[in-house]
């Protein structure tokens, strides 16, 4: 989940606006809330109620009838659409809400790729365990790699995955590849070299130092997804770092 609250969302809604705006007006005040935006949380909500700015990324229109619009939005974590809406009804001069809502894409996860209902796992787990058919069980619970598509990663030696595992920072002589872009502070998933994902990790220097880096720390481990033992150990147990 830590991997996942801090990507991108998009979302299907439903507006009801409290009067009537012609199409091209309505266009054109939409096509103001692209970008970055100030936002004030609503009332019902669980964070502070503080001003701040928030990246909408796109508004496309898929229909309009009546006063009901319907928008595919997609915006930055911590966006809210309902406040959105009514913020776009204020600029239009009418007024407006949200009327319905639904989620369709987090991060690497999209509503029709990825996701499926919990009928569907249902039949699914059955078709594998009375019937030995493995293809729907397989399509719908994808690996744990599938919800780091989106991380920048460090791929790193296999002598260093069961120190890593153990919760040892990640030190520059256990580093193989680096991807570029990869800022201090920033989570970065830790692979081994099949692709495996060992653990997440805040990188404590950008990607060009973690290059040319001979020694010293380079990541902090900060959730073990690998279970120890996977790789065999060639660490010293005094140290937990590599």
């Amino acid at each position: 989940m830590p991997a996942l609250s801090n990507t991108d969302k998009e979302y299907v809604a439903l507006m009801r606006l409290h009067g009537d705006v012609s199409e091209k007006k309505l266009l054109q005040v939409i096509n103001e809330f692209v970008g970055p935006i100030y936002q004030r949380p609503p009332l019902r909500s669980s964070v502070k109620r503080a001003l701040r700015i928030r990246k909408v990324h796109y508004i496309k229109i898929l229909e309009i009838e009546g006063r009901n619009v319907l928008m595919r939005i997609g915006v930055e974590k911590g966006t809210y659409i309902r406040k959105l809406c009514h913020d776009i009804g204020e600029v239009l001069g009418v007024g407006a809400h949200m009327q319905e809502l639904r989620r369709t894409m987090v991060g690497p996860f999209k509503e029709d790729e990825n996701l499926v209902t919990l009928q569907d796992l249902t039949d699914a787990y059955y078709l594998w365990k009375e019937e030995g058919i493995e293809k729907c069980i397989r399509k719908f619970v994808l690996p744990i790699e599938k919800a780091v598509e989106h991380l920048p990663k460090i791929v790193i030696r296999d002598s260093a995955v069961d120190a890593i595992c153990h919760g040892a920072s990640l030190a520059a002589p256990g580093v193989l590849r680096v991807e570029t872009g990869i800022k201090r502070g920033d989570m970065v998933a830790i692979m081994t070299l099949k692709g495996e994902l060992v653990a997440l990790a805040k990188a404590l220097v950008r990607s060009e130092e973690i290059l040319i880096a001979e020694k010293g720390l380079v990541a902090k481990t900060l959730r073990v997804i690998m279970k120890p033992g996977t790789y065999p150990p060639l660490w010293k147990k005094k140290s937990l770092q590599y």
